[in-house]
């Protein structure tokens, strides 16, 4: 029995090491026909890392043939088997583009776009492969609105606006966070949170975002000189009303009560410095 399985071991050995040799010499010193069913076999037998030696080597030789366009869907599918996600979703998408009559245009769109999001790292990290999925999945929604994948893809839309939300609500936290340490991140910070709040109507963030935009401001006018204070007042009185208008029943409606009663103490002092002023400016006015 130990005999016939040192048989079968030897002979797959052998087969392996026959397929080797003679890939390797297709590679190197074959031709180009030779080179391109080399390349189909690997990719058929799921051997992408060698079919895309392969395919590279003839791309040149194809390039506006009726072949090529075999050759560049095979090579988008071989990178995405690969993981190599990001040139997945750009030779997918260079496939839409050469060829848009192609009978795999919509799974090659639907495939650029989750390539990319495959590609797109956590929320925290540079955001370029998530916004090319972003626009890839829109394209493939409006193109394809009755595809079998349409669910499919709004689902992955979804997620990724979603994961784009939470980066620039992180942001705008982080420079709330280290106001204390830089009052300049005050600004920086009211800012973020007012762009998070434009740019996606209806985030799942926008409770958290219009409390800590109201915090921002109200932190903002206690930091700020006396002389400062009316305008920033003013804007910090609109971020509760804002707040209060969107969300009445807020979780986080009884601290930013707390807030706006520390907003209208200080305008009311505020408001009695500046009526101070003014009598002041009238009497130097009647004196001259």
């Amino acid at each position: 029995m130990q005999k016939f399985k040192n048989l079968a071991y030897l002979v797959v050995f052998s087969v392996m090491l026959f397929s080797c040799g003679e890939y390797q010499k297709v590679l190197n010193k074959g031709s180009v026909e030779d080179q391109y069913q080399m390349a189909v076999k690997m990719y058929e037998t799921k051997k992408y890392a060698k079919s895309l030696r392969l395919f590279e080597k003839i791309t040149p030789a194809y390039r506006g043939k009726p072949q090529m366009e075999r050759v560049q869907y095979m090579v988008a599918q071989s990178n995405f088997n690969e993981k190599n996600y990001s040139l997945a979703g750009y030779y997918f998408d260079r496939f839409t583009k050469n060829y848009p009559k192609s009978s795999k245009n919509e799974e090659a769109s639907f495939l650029s776009a989750l390539s990319y999001k495959l590609a797109s790292p956590v929320f925290s990290k540079d955001p370029t492969d998530t916004n090319k999925a972003l626009e890839a999945f829109q394209s493939f929604i409006n193109a394809y609105p009755n595809s079998d994948k349409i669910d499919e893809a709004n689902q992955h839309y979804k997620d990724l606006r979603y994961k784009l939300q939470k980066k620039y609500f992180e942001i705008a936290k982080t420079y709330y966070t280290t106001a204390e340490y830089d009052s300049r991140n005050y600004k920086a910070a009211i800012q973020a949170f007012d762009n998070l709040l434009s740019d996606y109507l209806g985030s799942e963030f926008k409770e958290e975002a219009l409390y800590y935009r109201l915090k921002c401001a109200h932190d903002y006018v206690l930091k700020s000189t006396d002389r400062r204070k009316e305008s920033r007042i003013k804007d910090a009185i609109d971020a509760y009303e804002k707040l209060e208008r969107n969300f009445p029943e807020s979780q986080f409606m009884e601290e930013s009560n707390k807030m706006l009663a520390t907003l209208k103490k200080e305008e009311k002092r505020i408001d009695g410095i500046i009526a101070q002023i003014k009598d002041l400016q009238k009497e130097n006015t009647k004196e001259k």
